[in-house]
């Protein structure tokens, strides 16, 4: 490919929207332009890479006997009415209707589609196990996209599903779909991504692993133990709280704290720590916007992911209004009347003297024992863990939290689509049964992106042999010069004779303009023809992430750029 004919511009400029490095440096190196929020154009150079990953994918893939197939991007509502997660999935699901006024949605994810599609086929207990999967294009309607292609309304993912007459053999398949993906993260340039336990969501099953790759930028926060190898996604984290009791419970009595409606105002006022307080978080029911109350320890957050699961609905955070029966800023569990659904996190199991809401403006109950004050009441892990906390696998004050970016996600559904979509087969007992799926996505933009956050420098991405758009670059300096086009020239169209995939710059630029675009580009490989380098026989091959500069003869040019090229490939 010759650069100058290459669609895309290229600048210095960081653009002021870009909050994460790859994505300022895949708008200024013309990898791609928004179309609209979340939703992107891909120029020539991201679509090399995007198919570079995809190919893997479908190795990996294919090894582990996957099937490809491709599902609608638009699909009846119905499919979705029947698995029950048309009415449960909120408004990242695009519905809409057509001329005839039926109801479609648009993919985000499409269990659906597959169990519609293999239904017929598997209909007898000789067929198992199988997987299929899809590399297309899906829309979710996110309601804060950002960070480029890390967050987006519309992207390519591969999602695959297994279908299993057994736990045990579902577990095996997840087992071997697990080191799969550590292949794929390794060989597109991310060795490092780790798995962390995770929360299912709407997908459904009760267990699911997401792989992420940590970085300060990330939007997710995993916890890790630094004693042992517990790892989970915040979401899904327990947290261990270790609760002392004074010896002496003091009396329960109503005080004054007047313009203390925070915890820190009301630590301040009453000289108290924030684990001595017991704080009320609101939210409201989705459906008929029922007020929730969680208590929980005043030094820990409420984990509203949670919160849903336990009580089986979604919630959102409550604004509570006058003449609701809730005191906002003094709410507390003792004297609280209506109807509201209340919950107690464990952080206040087996304590006293706490400080509390007195459910009266300007007033708080002091001395609250949970055990002889609030009888009955049931405590349910609803908190977030915290760095330093318990870990729940080793037990050592050892837990730490970072951010990650998630690149794949893996589940176990068991039978939650088949079941409700009425897919069955025959048991060798004759017996009608419904299948265990497993669930397998990554995202094929959102890797890209990752990589390259992990893979840059200040002037641009530094890609993978693996998934570079091209794998030499060569920087023809004062092409205007005879020698110096013929050799270029003749070094371009042996390369790619050689199977070598190269992008070529011959315009008539200052080196400091042919080498920004160059390092913008980040193709791993570049070599140099010039006047003096040819005047002393030699090219100059160079690494983009500058782990080498070598000066080879120009005789030997040609088989060095490929000896470099193999052996960077995997």
């Amino acid at each position: 490919m010759k650069l100058d004919r290459l669609v895309g511009e290229r600048f210095k400029e960081r653009p002021s929207d870009c909050v994460i490095d790859s994505h300022a440096l895949m708008i200024r190196g013309g990898y791609m332009k928004q179309v609209s929020n979340g939703i992107y154009s891909q120029f020539m150079p991201l679509k090399r890479i995007a198919h570079k990953v995809e190919r893997i994918i479908r190795e990996e893939m294919d090894a582990i006997d996957g099937q490809e197939v491709l599902f609608p991007v638009v699909m009846p509502a119905s499919l979705w009415e029947e698995s029950g997660r048309y009415e449960s999935v909120g408004k990242e699901l695009a519905r809409f209707v057509d001329r005839n006024e039926k109801k479609l949605i648009l993919g985000m994810t499409h269990e659906e589609a597959c169990v519609h599609l293999v239904k017929e086929y598997g209909n007898s207990y000789t067929k198992y196990p199988f997987m299929v999967y899809q590399i297309q294009t899906k829309f979710r309607d996110e309601a804060r996209p950002r960070a480029g292609l890390i967050r987006v309304r519309e992207f390519t993912m591969k999602d695959a599903y297994s279908f299993h007459t057994s736990q045990e053999d579902l577990e095996e398949y997840y087992e071997r779909c697990y080191e799969a993906y550590l292949r794929i993260f390794a060989r597109a340039g991310i060795p490092d991504v780790v798995a962390v336990s995770s929360d299912p969501g709407m997908m459904g099953g009760n267990i699911s692993h997401e792989f992420m790759l940590l970085t300060p930028v990330g939007e997710d926060t995993v916890v890790l133990c630094t004693e042992c190898d517990y790892k989970a996604n915040m979401e899904a984290a327990e947290s261990i709280v270790e609760n002392t009791r004074d010896e002496v419970s003091k009396e329960l009595e109503l005080v004054s704290t007047p313009a203390t409606k925070t915890i820190e105002a009301l630590c301040d006022f009453l000289g108290i720590t924030k684990e001595k307080t017991c704080k009320a978080v609101m939210y409201r029911r989705n459906i008929d916007d029922k007020i929730i109350v969680v208590f929980i320890r005043g030094d820990l957050d409420v984990n509203e992911t949670k919160v849903r699961n336990y009580l089986g609905f979604e919630i959102h955070p409550a604004d509570i209004e006058e003449g609701e029966g809730i005191v906002p800023g003094f709410t507390g569990p003792v004297n609280l009347s209506g109807e509201i659904i209340v919950l107690f996190d464990k952080s206040l199991e087996n304590t006293n003297n706490m400080v509390t809401g007195g459910n009266v403006e300007d007033y708080h109950y002091v001395g609250l024992d949970f055990a002889r004050d609030l009888k009955d009441v049931e405590f349910h892990d609803l908190a977030k863990a915290v760095e330093g906390g318990i870990c729940p696998q080793c037990g050592n004050k050892s837990l730490t939290v970072k951010r990650g970016i998630e690149v794949g996600n893996i589940f176990q559904l068991g039978t939650k689509y088949t079941e409700s979509m009425g897919m069955e087969y025959i048991d060798s007992d004759g017996k009608p049964r419904n299948p265990i799926m497993g669930c397998y996505g990554i995202g094929v933009g959102r890797l890209i992106a990752s990589v390259a956050e992990v893979h840059h420098d200040e002037n641009g991405p530094i890609w993978p042999m693996s998934i570079s758009p091209w794998q030499v670059h060569i920087c023809a300096l004062r092409s205007d010069e005879p020698n110096v086009k013929e050799f270029a020239d003749k070094l371009y169209e042996n390369l790619m004779k050689k199977g070598i995939e190269v992008i070529y710059d011959d315009r008539n630029v200052s080196a400091g303009v042919m080498f920004s675009d160059a390092d913008l580009l980040g193709v791993p490989v570049r070599v140099i023809v010039s006047p003096r380098n040819l005047k002393n026989n030699v090219c100059e091959i160079t690494a983009r992430d500058k782990s080498f500069t070598i000066q080879e003869p120009i005789e030997s040019v040609e088989e060095k750029l490929v000896e470099i090229v193999k052996s960077n490939l995997c």
